[in-house]
């Protein structure tokens, strides 16, 4: 074995380096929450690439989203991975669509619909129907959860009368309106985001030459999040491999939390019955949290189907010093909404960067108050998902400005150009006053952050290519504010501080899970909620009071913790 492959060993666990060495054949990883699956699969597939086993250029990643997609292509460009594509189905999908239609089909590829809600509401008025936003919304799920189901509307209709129907529709007249959609997007010869997969993989199945170019492009394959693929994505995937099963998927059914948009948990916990010969290895270290976090995560999903068991293994996550996760209850949205800004604004003083801290909550209409109670606190807020930081008007601008400075010979170091670049655009080293002037002022700090993270002697020319690279995949830089953010949203990331708020019958689990496996969706959203914090856990409800009346969220007891204030 070379030096430079033992490297990228030796930076790994075992269970992880178990993981990195199972270059072939189907490998499940079953990797709980702060397991560091990603530091296992980017290092298998470096580990693949070292020692030839892997071509890069015959390797596809495949995650769920295009910044989890560019955040993987920057850790195996770190790890000398180069040429290895790390995509998004739907990414990689629309690539090869777009490839084989003008051979296959003729022509240029139908063009992709923008977003379904216009569409939608004009196929509502061609049937004679007003709905509100929200229905058009409810209408746009329904869509989706049939195409990533493969079902046809036929298929649909037969089970019409189990599904949420939207406000103002019938069973019939939502049956007739996915017909009017689907007739819609036939005339003006467009596709929406579910067809670009359904329209691969019957290419791919009744195409020869398709599958055969594709099978010979790549030859390994990883997915990550693989608890959320849907029958779709599954049939796309299988369509990809062919015979083949040089397969590698990464899951926790434990975080299932897209079952509503037809993801399914059954793909990784049967993968073995799908591969014979698959090869099933956990990753259940917890390297992100205190051992009092990782104990109330365990207890909340204790006998459930396919959850792991996570042991904390920070060096210091067992210390005495270690905060016990707290569970307060309030009288009232206000009372709730005081306290947690007051929790934030005292860790705050305390020495814990605003940017480390995150209120999580169940739906986006919670987010207001906590927002204004901060803001009177003099704390940034932001919220997670509201405006992507790479299409804020004055960082676009200041983009272009770095983009336009590249192209000029300047050998001065690269911290002085893009400061006196952003300066140029309105930027000073002392913060202002009035909380718009703040936001423009700390995104473009963020902007001159990223300096400190590139290599040593990097130049402007390198700087903007990096910066044009992480605005194609939303690879965002860190904010000095705290995040506000749905629980659904929040996957993936982690902060120090968590304060976990309306843990209430009602909105957690929420009032419309009513079966039980509607309930264990719930459930696991609060996992995820849980297991994103590393060192403080704050958890909270509130009674309310006539009609509003509540009760502590069923999921606080089942986790073994008790409410203040009860």
């Amino acid at each position: 074995m070379s030096s430079d492959a033992e490297a990228i060993l030796s930076a790994l666990d075992p269970e992880q380096r178990e993981i990195a060495e199972s270059l072939r054949g189907p490998v499940a990883v079953l990797a709980g929450a702060g397991t560091g699956k990603t530091r296992a699969i980017t290092h298998r597939i470096a580990y693949g690439v070292r020692t030839g086993v892997y071509d890069p250029e015959r390797v596809l990643a495949v995650t769920f989203t295009r910044k989890a997609a560019g955040e993987l292509q920057g850790r195996l460009r770190a790890l000398g991975a180069d040429g290895v594509r790390a995509q998004t189905f739907h990414g990689a999908a629309l690539a090869q669509l777009n490839h084989f239609w003008p051979q296959l089909v003729g022509g240029a590829a139908p063009k992709m619909l923008p977003g379904k809600v216009a569409a939608i509401s004009q196929a509502v008025e061609s049937l004679g129907l007003r709905l509100g936003g929200e229905a058009l919304r409810d209408a746009a799920a329904e869509i989706e959860w049939r195409k990533t189901r493969m079902l046809s509307i036929d298929a649909y209709a037969d089970q019409v009368e189990r599904r949420p129907i939207p406000q103002g529709l019938t069973p019939e007249r939502l049956v007739d309106l996915q017909r009017a959609y689907t007739a819609l997007l036939e005339e003006r010869r467009q596709i929406d985001f579910e067809d670009v997969l359904v329209l691969m993989t019957g290419m791919l199945e009744t195409e020869p030459l398709a599958a055969l170019q594709v099978r010979e492009r790549y030859r390994f394959f990883t997915v990550d999040e693989y608890q959320d693929v849907s029958p779709l994505q599954h049939s796309l995937l299988r369509m990809w491999l062919g015979d083949r099963d040089d397969l590698c998927v990464v899951g926790d059914a434990s975080q299932t939390i897209y079952s509503f948009a037809g993801a399914s948990s059954s793909y990784l916990l049967r993968f073995g019955a799908e591969y014979p010969r698959a090869r099933e290895i956990r990753l259940e270290r917890n390297y992100r949290s205190t051992e009092p976090v990782v104990r109330i995560s365990n207890r909340l999903m204790r006998d459930r189907p396919g959850a792991l068991t996570l042991r904390a293994a920070r060096a210091d996550a067992t210390a005495a010093s270690a905060a016990a996760p707290t569970f307060e209850w309030f009288a009232s949205d206000h009372d709730e909404a005081a306290a947690v800004a007051d929790s934030i604004a005292a860790a705050v003083r305390a020495g814990t960067p605003a940017s480390e801290v995150a209120i999580l909550y169940r739906t986006n209409a919670q987010s207001a108050r906590f927002e204004e109670a901060l803001r009177q606190r003099g704390l940034s807020a932001r919220v997670h998902g509201a405006q992507r930081f790479f299409e804020r008007a004055d960082v676009r601008q200041a983009v272009m400005l770095i983009r336009g400075e590249a192209k000029v010979a300047d050998t001065r170091p690269l911290f002085q150009i893009v400061s006196d670049v952003l300066r140029a655009g309105g930027w000073s080293a002392k913060a202002p006053e009035g909380a718009a002037q703040r936001e423009k002022w700390e995104a473009l700090g963020a902007l001159l952050g990223l300096v400190d993270e590139m290599p040593p002697g990097t130049g402007i020319r390198e700087f903007s290519e990096e910066l044009l690279a992480r605005q194609r995949t939303q690879h965002e830089p860190t904010l000095d504010a705290v995040t506000l953010s749905a629980i659904h949203a929040a996957k993936g990331l982690e902060w120090s501080m968590v304060h976990v708020v309306g843990l209430s019958e009602g909105l957690l689990p929420i009032t419309h899970a009513t079966d039980e496996a509607a309930i264990d969706e719930e459930r696991r959203l609060c996992y995820v909620a849980f297991t994103r914090a590393r060192d403080m856990l704050r958890l909270s409800g509130v009674a309310g009071g006539g009609r509003t009346a509540r009760q502590p969220s069923r999921f606080i007891s089942e986790a073994g913790m008790i409410a203040a204030g009860t």
